[in-house]
């Protein structure tokens, strides 16, 4: 989801992505971000227990769903993304959803958030990552100033490494962004991959529609949502970077049909993109696929960076609040709460699977 971070109610950080219909009216503007809630109880309407999870407080909410800060019976805090009931509905969503869980449980990457628990057949389906306390580079951007060029290598470096763990699990994010990249002490994080391509693959059936977000969906995505493969997300890399060095995205504000058109049929506006990295970044915007460079070539074409390079005074401050917020919650007492959600009525036996971080690796359990 695009969504608000993990360290709070920023509306870019876990937002679900945007659903972008094949004949749109216009893009909605970039969300102002919000300060951090340090709230311990959940607001209104917000459910007292999802599964195993007790809910602090709503980080987000979008097409896809919501994404709630919750806290294990273990007391680990957890980013709670819950699936709308529209799509638990739909014929065969359900599988989808528990395939794609799983591959997402595969990936390993320092720049990737564990996922940690899901529950496809639950009533409305579920799925756990670990709780990044760190603001959206949507909101670091906004808030602090565009990034240098060393801060933007260390911020490309982040990106890419994330991206090979995730493709090497079989995946495409299909919807990386400035609001799903957490910028923390030591490097970016790359969230809210994983079940994007269950959603996506209910909604083209259902609306004829794919999921993204117009100024960073490469031509193949926006033409045919199954034409995205790896190269995807290398295009989105680059539309990123940009959006770090520039403040917009690569393709322009307007109406989402602008946008759209832009990305496939017009060159990349790059002015202010620093000199030594705009050919790498030109590269990642190719129309053609094809031509795209391989992320482990973006890595090398990138060279070592320092992730130290991506923090500034104000970000260390915001850093320092989040991480005390999240250890207040992390011991605070248990609420009582009323259960929100069972298994699927007359549906299977509920299959979920944990992995348990432990001693600097990951075991899974059935």
């Amino acid at each position: 989801m695009h969504t608000p971070t993990h360290g709070g109610s920023d509306p870019t950080l876990q937002q679900p992505p945007t659903t972008v219909p094949q004949q749109p009216a216009t893009v909605p503007q970039p969300p102002t971000a919000a300060p951090p809630q340090h709230a311990t109880v959940p607001p209104p309407h917000t459910p007292g227990r999802i599964g195993p999870y007790e809910i602090f407080q709503l980080l987000g909410e979008g097409g896809m769903g919501r994404v709630f800060l919750a806290r294990s019976p273990g007391s680990r805090l957890v980013a709670l993304k819950v699936i709308r009931p529209e799509y638990a509905e739909a014929p065969n969503f359900r599988g989808r959803f528990r395939r794609e869980a799983d591959a997402a449980g595969r990936v390993s990457g320092f720049y990737t958030p564990p996922v940690l628990d899901a529950d496809a057949d639950a009533q409305q389906p579920w799925l756990a990552t670990a709780y990044v306390p760190a603001p959206s580079l949507h909101d670091v951007v906004r808030r602090f100033g565009l990034l240098s060029e060393p801060a933007l290598r260390a911020l490309g470096t982040g990106l890419a490494e994330s991206l090979l763990a995730i493709h090497a699990a079989g995946i495409v994010h299909r919807d990386l962004k400035p609001g799903n990249v957490l910028v923390t002490h030591d490097g970016p994080r790359v969230i809210d991959f994983g079940i994007s391509r269950a959603v996506d693959a209910t909604q083209v059936t259902r609306t004829d529609a794919v999921i993204g977000t117009p100024g960073f969906m490469a031509p193949e995505q926006i033409v045919s949502s199954r034409e995205a493969g790896p190269a995807a997300d290398v295009f989105s890399l680059g539309c990123v970077l940009t959006f770090a060095a520039i403040g917009r995205g690569p393709f322009g504000a307007g109406s989402t049909a602008e946008i759209l058109y832009r990305a496939v049929h017009a060159p990349p506006q790059l002015d202010g993109v620093p000199d030594a990295l705009r050919p790498l970044v030109e590269a990642c915007l190719d129309k053609d696929p094809a031509r795209r460079p391989a992320v482990g070539a973006l890595l090398n074409a990138l060279g070592s960076a320092d992730p130290s390079a991506l923090l500034t005074p104000g970000l260390r401050e915001d850093l320092a609040q989040r991480e005390a917020h999240a250890a207040v919650l992390v011991t605070a007492p248990p609420m009582p709460v009323t259960p929100l959600d069972t298994a699927a009525p007359g549906g299977p036996s509920r299959r979920r699977f944990l992995w348990i971080a432990a001693a600097g690796g990951t075991a899974a359990a059935a």
